[in-house]
């Protein structure tokens, strides 16, 4: 570096830190615009960020939002429009970073029956053959137990023989006053499987009713080998991100119908875009408050500098050094009080998630530096009023005309 370019470089920031202390009470009314501006807006973007992460958490508690079925629905459960189980082999377990649970499922209607001594009851029901290790994954607000039935206090002794564990709706088990452990017989046709009672389901739903096994064993009772129903996949990811991943699949595989569940989907991008379009405006109105405040204080400041611009120009300084010199000000006023007001903003923003949605919201680190980068901006396009100095001539400063 030139010592020519040094000594201006020394100059111009010893001039920048004379101008921030020039005037100590307008420099603090300054920062304090700007910094409760980002405050503001810090604390608005990081519950907009929580607010979409935590929707997509919520609405992939209720289950999946795409499900894989046959192209064509004939008469179920014929095997011809049934899909075949390697399908399920084949869905990749993330997508762009994102989890995917996929669940196949089987159902049929089969005949019910007790094997304790003392039980003849017999009853169709509807039978769903699943993962069953995977329910708890994807339907995060069913209820998997404890096994507690009304009007039961015995317990019942587990047969010898070896059979399968099965989930109960709480309805069923509450008709056949069900116990834990008790070896229920579930027949199709020739075909018959035993299973036995390890937990009870309560979804609030249809579900209360069905009863749930292995999949091979469903398989096994509806005379299917290899074949299932439908495959329900939750996505961990926001609406665009499902939308791509369907597309993906009915690319990858277009012998089956890929479906979004839309009352899911169309209602969480729904709810995000309101909350999404409400939190910008009033970020982009604090923005706008907070730099007509600035703006405001930079006009008095402009009239204060006059003499300093005319001295500047009289011994040979341009105008455009002199108007970087009051835009660096500018771009450090708004630092300075964009780095205190966003982290402020942000421990703001976590009680007032929690007055406003119930839930404390979490901080978001990608939030900070986009709040301190709109208020620098902020501040730089405040101090348009300093274009005024431009006009000033030396002379007439001097001679008091200006």
């Amino acid at each position: 570096m030139m010592p020519g370019q040094a000594t201006n470089r020394a100059m111009f920031w010893r001039i920048i830190r004379r101008l921030l202390g020039a005037n100590r009470g307008r420099l603090f009314i300054i920062l304090l615009a700007l910094g409760a501006g980002a405050a503001v807006t810090a604390a608005l973007l990081n519950l907009q960020v929580d607010a979409q992460r935590r929707l997509t958490t919520e609405f992939r508690a209720f289950g999946a939002n795409l499900i894989i079925a046959p192209k064509s629905l004939g008469a179920y459960p014929a095997a011809g429009v049934l899909l075949n189980q390697s399908l399920l082999g084949n869905l990749p377990s993330e997508f762009q970073g994102h989890s995917v649970i996929s669940v196949p499922s089987l159902y049929l209607i089969a005949e019910l029956s007790l094997t304790a001594a003392g039980k003849q009851s017999r009853m169709p029901v509807v039978v769903s053959g699943t993962e069953l290790e995977k329910l708890p994954q994807i339907f995060s607000t069913w209820d998997f137990g404890p096994f507690v039935i009304p009007g039961r206090t015995d317990t019942f002794v587990p047969s010898s023989r070896a059979s399968g564990p099965c989930l109960v709706g709480t309805k069923l088990a509450s008709r056949f006053r069900l116990v834990p452990f008790e070896d229920i017989e579930l027949k199709n046709g020739a075909e018959k499987v035993t299973c036995k009672v390890t937990d009870l389901v309560t979804t609030g739903s249809e579900e209360d009713s069905q009863i749930f096994i292995d999949l091979p064993a469903a398989q096994q009772l509806a005379s299917l080998s290899s074949r299932i129903g439908l495959i329900q996949i939750s996505v961990d990811g926001p609406p665009p991100t499902i939308q791509q991943f369907q597309s993906f699949l009915a690319q990858k595989f277009p012998e089956v119908d890929v479906r979004p569940i839309r009352q899911f989907t169309e209602g969480e991008a729904k709810i995000y875009n309101r909350i999404s379009g409400v939190l910008t405006a009033t970020v982009a109105i604090v923005l706008v408050l907070t730099g007509l405040c600035v703006m405001a204080a930079m006009t008095n400041v402009a009239m204060e500098r006059k003499m300093d611009v005319g001295l500047m120009k009289a011994i040979g300084g341009s105008m455009r050094r002199v108007l970087r010199l009051f835009l660096a000000e500018a771009a450090l006023l708004g630092l300075a009080g964009g780095m205190l007001g966003a982290a402020a903003g942000i421990f703001l923003s976590v009680g007032l998630g929690k007055a406003v949605f119930g839930v404390a919201a979490r901080p978001r680190l990608i939030v900070y530096p986009v709040a301190v980068a709109l208020t620098i901006i902020v501040a730089i396009l405040s101090a348009y009023p300093l274009r005024r100095l431009a006009s000033i001539r030396p002379a007439s400063v001097f001679r008091g005309e200006a």
